[in-house]
């Protein structure tokens, strides 16, 4: 899928002081990814804390970043969980046609084994109306989805055409690279080592950092697709210490704590997630302020 290989923005839902879902402040977040070269952007996934959006919150996030986006970049759509009946029921009563791909996390809590992973995306992949990208990010859910369970999905349904790896281990991703189909796309979830798993043969990056820094982030992906790698690796080191600060204190409180500063949107967020303390604050403040 070739709207997938680049830099991918997984988007934040704004709130405001009281709480509620911030449309304007969503409207300029989309805006300043679609202005600054970013390639797609991702709709409810983690870091726009889907998991605390009631369904009407959820409706009026994808409407408003539909309508801000309003055909401009492609958009993928986060549909996840540990029910695989409720997921699957979701993936076929949502409308879709604003989207072309499902981002699918792998389930959580319920520690399947990975026979248990293969079954659930297998069931999903029967029915889903659009091509499904995996998400593994065994630090939230609790279970690895190995290489080879991510190569017999690709394998035994066309329609599932990427993976967001986001394990945080370049070895199993190049393992993943190497072991799936020609055109399966291996999408680094960890913005720390998107560079180097593009070069590694990566598609690119779903990335958190580049909401804050579309431009940078997004021209060092280019780069790195193109194998340009001192000017790549330039990129990278410039915006590396931002990447720990954003993390330091959880996501999405830290890129929330960017964009603010930005004055994109407020730096919101709810619980059970706080906002960053004061010194984190600080540094992330400091570094918006000097780059």
């Amino acid at each position: 899928m070739k709207e997938l290989i680049g830099t991918g923005v997984a988007l934040v839902t704004p709130f405001t002081t009281e709480g509620k879902v911030d449309v304007e402040g969503l409207k300029n977040v989309v805006n300043f990814q679609v202005d600054n070269g970013i390639d797609y952007l991702v709709v409810l996934g983690t870091t726009g804390e889907s998991v605390t959006l009631s369904k009407a919150e959820k409706q009026l996030v994808i409407d408003t970043v539909v309508e801000a986006n309003a055909g401009r970049l492609p958009l993928v759509l986060g549909i996840g969980g540990n029910n695989t009946e409720e997921v699957a029921q979701e993936m076929q009563t949502r409308n879709l046609d604003a989207f072309a791909a499902i981002l699918s996390v792998s389930p959580s809590y319920n520690k399947p084994t990975q026979e248990g992973i293969y079954q659930h995306f297998a069931a999903l992949a029967k029915v889903a109306p659009k091509p499904i990208v995996l998400y593994n990010v065994p630090g939230r859910t609790a279970s690895n989805m190995l290489p080879a369970t991510v190569a017999r999905l690709a394998n035994d349904f066309e329609n599932i055409v990427a993976i967001k790896e986001a394990a945080g281990d370049l070895v199993q991703a190049m393992h993943m690279i190497d072991s799936t189909p020609e055109g399966f796309l291996v999408i680094s979830g960890d913005d720390m080592i998107a560079l180097p798993m593009t070069l590694a043969g990566g598609a690119g990056v779903i990335s958190v950092i580049a909401e804050g820094f579309p431009e940078d982030f997004s021209t060092m992906i280019r780069l790195g697709l193109e194998r340009r790698v001192d000017e790549a690796y330039s990129l990278h080191y410039k915006i590396a210490p931002c990447i720990d600060y954003i993390f330091a204190e959880g996501n999405p409180a830290g890129i929330k704590t960017v964009l603010h500063s930005l004055d994109i949107c407020g730096d919101t967020v709810r619980l059970p997630l706080v906002g960053v303390g004061k010194q984190l604050r600080d540094k992330i403040e400091a570094f918006v302020t000097a780059y």
